[in-house]
């Protein structure tokens, strides 16, 4: 190969390495876009910001729309902010957006929004068009025991003053549906709830839900109301119920103590006859010992045993002749 093509062929590779180091340095081709937009940046601070690991086209095309939108913002704004990890673009389309809109907003309150995370230009942008949050069925019971369930469509519009540090879509669910269970339940009846579901709307909308929060509330529509169960009535039913058990309970106890008390008394009677038992046991040996001590003659025994064979007898035809016996009934 000719001498004179490879030193030229080593030559074009240098020049072509030595262009590509210069222009990741030195951005010429964004160095003149930015003076044909009206923007004034220096070479020197193009290569700046490459050294302080700064993207100089991040930095330099949302300048060039910001100085088309006639924002008067500067190179040193800008790079601050993508510096502390904020989204440059972003909060300059912001800002364009909130000027279009006539909604005053500053860079320092957009980069403030953005560096929190949120989103800036979604903020300006519901602030321009408000959105509708749908809250979650609430069930709520009336006066009356009947079960309210209510479901509502709050429109809210992004407060750019509260934007940061205010409370999230949650809160604003949360309150409206404390505010639908507290106007549900102060009604007298669910007809009434029913018949003007307005009265919930101008009873939340007039509690201030806002405070606090990243929104303002502008309208709070009903978008249902159907009617659940009977709360009361089934309480009721739970309660009658439990006194039912209740009342069983105790007779349970009371009849198990009867029956306690009742084999207590059988074994009383038992315990009796056998002291009786015991005593008749007694009066044969009383018997013998008389007349073992000559206390009781043979023909006194004998006139005793008369006696009760006579006792006897009389008993049995005592009970022949009682009403009811077979006797009687017979006509005997």
């Amino acid at each position: 190969m000719d001498p004179t093509l490879i030193s030229f062929l080593l030559i074009a590779v240098v020049v072509i390495i030595v262009l590509s180091v210069f222009l990741s340095f030195f951005p010429i081709m964004l160095w003149i876009s930015a003076l044909a937009s009206g923007v004034r940046v220096g070479i020197i601070t193009l290569v700046a910001m490459r050294l302080r690991r700064v993207t100089p086209s991040r930095i330099v095309n949302p300048l060039i729309k910001a100085t088309k939108a006639g924002l008067g913002l500067n190179i040193n704004q800008l790079e601050s902010h993508y510096l502390a990890g904020g989204n440059v673009d972003r909060v300059v389309n912001a800002l364009i957006a909130a000027q279009r809109a006539n909604i005053p907003l500053e860079f320092e309150r957009a980069a403030a929004i953005d560096l929190a995370g949120r989103d800036v230009l979604q903020a300006v942008q519901m602030s321009v068009n408000p959105r509708v949050i749908e809250t979650p069925i609430v069930a709520a019971v009336a006066k009356d025991g009947i079960e309210v369930k209510v479901k509502a469509r709050v429109t809210v519009r992004t407060n750019l003053d509260r934007l940061v540090g205010g409370a999230g879509e949650e809160t604003i669910i949360a309150r409206v549906g404390e505010g639908i269970v507290t106007t549900v339940g102060s009604s007298g009846s669910h007809k009434d709830v029913l018949e003007n579901p307005d009265m919930i709307s101008r009873t939340v909308l007039g509690k201030g839900l806002d405070a606090g929060t990243a929104f303002e509330i502008l309208s709070i529509d009903i978008a249902d109301v159907d009617v659940g169960k009977n709360i009361g009535a089934h309480l009721q039913t739970e309660q009658a119920e439990a006194d039912k058990r209740i009342a069983q309970a105790k007779a349970e106890e009371r009849r198990a103590m009867a029956v306690a008390q009742e084999q207590e008394m059988k074994a009383l009677v038992v315990e009796m006859r056998a002291r009786v038992v015991e005593s008749e046991s007694q009066v044969p040996l009383a018997l013998a010992d008389a007349l073992r001590t000559g206390h009781l003659g043979v023909m006194d025994y004998m006139n005793l045993k008369n006696i009760e064979a006579d006792t006897q007898m009389r008993g049995t035809i005592g009970k022949s002749g009682e009403p009811g016996t077979g006797d009687m009934k017979d006509g005997k």
